[in-house]
């Protein structure tokens, strides 16, 4: 008699562990949300706004490079000899303003005694417009000869990290023809979709975990980072075939955007992630 009670108390302990296991499980499914998406980085085709000869290329693939860093040069002599000799021009033509300017100071008051005719007045005149606009004018071709040099130069736009070196040094290029792909160091953004069940628990401004597959050996956990929801589709699409999901594939999603905080160089483009969402913060 005492086993059979013995035996009924144990099923019943066993019983109740299961239930209070589920119950905890269930209400853990309930306060948070998973969601499954890729890491997106922004990237950047980098080029030459003039065409030549490379001579040199200063970056390789994986480097990073600063704001502004100078990162790839064009033989530039056909460019320089175009920069001095519009400086010429500037100076030819200063010399024949500044000429026609003195001539006609000295001789347009003689028209009101006749000494000279309104003819050659009005000649004074033109000649001394017609300098002074063709001294405008080299001043302006001098402008543009800098761009030019200037642009046998390129410089990082903005932080980051060389992806692809796509040419080398020797090579003819053609204007804007990609030299380098450069990635952005930031933003980086988790590009994810979530059921139009779930759509109604997020909002923009929250943050979130994200969890990439990768295993940190100092901590022996998955890598993490902190997140923040800044984009919410406002139109739903249907999965796309990449995006893992425990749903049917055909069920309408919309997509958002999680921007991560704390960057680093372990996290690359299209690198899948998982997001976790606390609710009960809603």
């Amino acid at each position: 008699m005492k086993k059979k009670v013995i035996i009924i108390l144990l099923l019943l302990l066993i019983i109740s562990g299961i239930s209070v296991f589920c119950f905890l499980k269930n209400r853990k499914a309930n306060d948070e949300l998973t969601l499954y998406g890729n890491i997106e980085i922004r990237q950047v085709d980098l080029s030459f706004q003039v065409a030549g000869k490379i001579a040199k290329l200063l970056k390789e693939e994986g480097d990073t490079v600063k704001e502004n860093e100078l990162i790839a040069i064009l033989d530039d002599r056909d460019y320089v000899s175009n920069l001095e000799k519009a400086a010429a021009d500037v100076e030819k033509t200063l010399a024949l303003k500044t000429d026609a300017e003195s001539k006609f100071e000295r001789n347009a008051p003689l028209v009101d005694d006749n000494t000279i005719s309104k003819q050659d007045y009005d000649t004074l005149l033109n000649t001394k417009n017609k300098t002074k606009a063709d001294y405008d004018a080299a001043v302006a071709q001098k402008n543009f000869a800098e761009n030019q040099l200037d642009y046998t130069k390129v410089y990082a736009p903005e932080e980051g990290i060389i992806m692809v070196r796509i040419q080398e040094a020797g090579a003819n290029v053609s204007k804007g023809q990609p030299v380098y792909t450069m990635a952005k160091t930031k933003p980086v953004w988790v590009r994810a979709y979530i059921n139009e069940t779930d759509l109604g628990n997020i909002k923009y401004g929250q943050e979130v975990k994200v969890y990439t597959d990768t295993t940190n050996p100092k901590t022996g956990e998955k890598r993490q980072y902190k997140g923040q929801i800044g984009y919410i589709s406002p139109v739903a699409e249907f999965t796309p075939k990449t995006v893992q999901s425990t749903d049917i594939r055909t069920n309408l999603v919309y997509r958002i955007r999680v921007y991560i905080y704390d960057i680093d160089e372990y996290l690359r483009q299209g690198m899948p992630v998982t997001i976790k969402v606390d609710l009960r913060g809603n």
